[in-house]
């Protein structure tokens, strides 16, 4: 997302009210219907709120971005890469977004705070843990991005230095760009060309997923009421409601995830078999 981002984007508290579709102008009473905190979400209860937590979708897209870095490298260790996509998963996937959901509850789970600390703390030391094994094996240059990955998680998810982080650039720098470069260190001690134009590919499309999900998670969590219409040349009116303005984001989203981990099992695959 990380929502993760969850990523970017506002957060809306549990009480928020309702939106959905309907014949009202997309006005739909609470007892009707409760939209879900994102288009991935479960229902709550149980095992479905660590399903929730996880942000799926948006979890293995960053973690693509892992992969994609690390099959760059002339020669590909499968540890390393292993590792790599372990420590972020650590991360991002556990770490980053249990911090977040410490902060207002945005996927309305109900997971105990102090359950979400250890998450926070576990994710965290494991994935320096796993640092610490890369350096040894590569060498000094791994240890910046070793240092960086716990910053940016704690100043982007706690939105530290007022929020100085928090923003697009940061999330696209951070969940973007980072994971390749970080993956590529992981397997061969420097940098070249190649990684550097991925991670500004990696980049540019976690900027456009905030771009998208940003508007879709104001809607979900902040909204309280979505009306209009939309007037064309021919006279045709359609009402403006919250699935018609949600459905094009998300999906788009949907379509994004998919297209980029199919691509980073691609290059995998290519380079491992």
């Amino acid at each position: 997302m990380s929502g993760g981002p969850g990523k970017p984007g506002g957060y809306g508290g549990a009480g928020s009210p309702p939106v959905g579709g309907g014949g009202r102008g997309g006005v739909v009473p609470p007892e009707e219907t409760e939209t879900l905190p994102a288009y991935y979400a479960a229902r709550p209860g149980a095992w479905r709120d660590w399903w929730t937590l996880l942000h799926p979708p948006y979890t293995a897209w960053h973690l693509s971005y892992a992969v994609i870095g690390a099959a760059l490298a002339p020669r590909v260790l499968t540890s390393s890469l292993i590792a790599t996509v372990l420590a972020f998963f650590l991360a991002v996937g556990l770490a980053a977004h249990a911090l977040d959901e410490l902060r207002g509850r945005p996927l309305r789970t109900a997971i105990p705070s102090a359950v979400l600390v250890a998450v926070v703390a576990a994710g965290l030391l494991g994935a320096l843990v796993l640092g610490v094994a890369g350096v040894i094996r590569v060498g000094w240059t791994l240890i910046p991005f070793m240092v960086a990955g716990p910053v940016l998680v704690i100043a982007y998810n706690a939105e530290l230095f007022g929020g100085l982080m928090h923003t697009d650039f940061g999330f696209a720098a951070g969940w973007g760009a980072f994971p390749v470069l970080t993956a590529y260190t992981a397997q061969t001690g420097t940098l070249a060309l190649a990684p550097v134009l991925a991670a500004a590919g990696a980049f540019a499309l976690s900027a456009a997923q905030r771009r998208l999900s940003t508007p879709a998670r104001n809607i979900r969590r902040r909204a309280q009421r979505v009306e209009g219409t939309i007037t064309f040349a021919d006279g045709r009116t359609v009402p403006i409601t919250a699935d018609a303005l949600l459905q094009p984001l998300e999906r788009a989203l949907r379509a994004a995830s998919w297209a980029i981990m199919l691509l980073a099992a691609a290059l995998a695959v290519a380079r491992l078999a």
